[in-house]
């Protein structure tokens, strides 16, 4: 079974707004609403692709409950946590111009509560894969990842990371069966820049040398590398399409992965299947469809 865990999930409210003017009344030309965060991005893409999962975390409020609903509509089981104080947060995304969000905080998580989820994650047994990703809120202790990784070690359960500086590097010593920087990132850890898949692969295989098993290095328009714990290394360009809507192609890549790793056991599939997961989300106004990552994979595999 996979589980996936977002510490701070977010109804995600996606705005178009035709000659945007600040200071001025605004109206929208469209509007979408959705659960979002980087645990429930994978949930739902793995659930497109036939792969179920339990998406675990924390939700507060009326935001909370309405994460909730939504999930159980797009038929992705989940098990959060409730906590008493605060709501979930509501993050705008204003699509006019590209890239320009406002995140809300989110609920204070207690020690008392981040245990329940402890307890729950005591369930998992050899052969689980559990996703951990995206950033924790300031009320939890940074080391949470390794926290958690620690409280599992010796159990045979598959770990998946996607974070990003400290929270990465912190969990490499605990083995990771995967981990999932972009390029800025990885780069921003060596202090390089990053801008080919070939300039990947050493740094690559020196977060290897550091304690990860397999690194999967997304590139967006460049591509995707994979360095695997067998010595193996894939790489390939991005199939061509028009980028719609990034939020979400990095996530839909991990759970590309997984279900291509479900499928076969093998790095090469599980591989294309992320590229054509993460690009097929890119190229579509919502998260991947299995019928695009479909689509998707069968160029990735022609263009080898």
């Amino acid at each position: 079974m996979i589980y996936t865990v977002t510490f701070n999930p977010s109804l995600d409210y996606i705005v178009s707004v035709d000659d945007f003017r600040l200071g001025m009344t605004n109206r929208t030309s469209s509007e979408l609403m959705l659960p979002g965060g980087k645990g429930i991005n994978v949930s739902i893409v793995l659930g497109n692709l036939g792969i179920p999962s339990t998406a675990l975390g924390f939700v507060a409020g009326f935001t909370g409950d309405e994460i909730i609903r939504r999930l159980e509509q797009m038929n992705v089981p989940s098990d959060f946590i409730r906590v008493e104080n605060g709501i979930s947060r509501i993050n705008v995304k204003l699509k006019s111009i590209d890239g320009t969000e406002i995140n809300g905080a989110g609920p204070v998580i207690g020690e008392e509560t981040i245990e329940l989820l402890m307890e729950k994650l005591d369930c998992l047994q050899e052969g689980d894969i559990l996703v951990l990703a995206g950033s924790i809120p300031a009320s939890m202790p940074d080391d949470m990842y390794s926290r958690i990784m620690e409280r599992l070690e010796g159990r045979g359960v598959m770990i998946v990371v996607d974070a990003t500086k400290e929270l990465l590097l912190n969990v490499l010593m605990h083995h990771p069966f995967l981990i999932k920087p972009n390029n800025h990132e990885l780069g921003e850890i060596f202090g390089v820049t990053l801008t080919t898949r070939e300039s990947v692969v050493p740094f690559a295989k020196k977060l290897q040398e550091m304690g990860a098993r397999n690194v999967l290095v997304s590139m967006a328009g460049e591509g995707a590398v994979l360095a695997t714990v067998d010595g193996q290394i894939f790489s390939t360009p991005t199939p061509k399409g028009t980028l719609v809507n990034g939020v979400g192609a990095g996530d839909s890549m991990v759970a590309g992965f997984l279900a291509g790793w479900m499928e076969q056991t093998a790095y090469r599939h599980a591989f294309y299947m992320g590229v054509a997961a993460g690009s097929a989300s890119a190229f579509s106004e919502n998260l991947a469809t299995g019928a695009e990552v479909k689509a998707l994979y069968d160029e990735v595999v022609k263009n080898q």
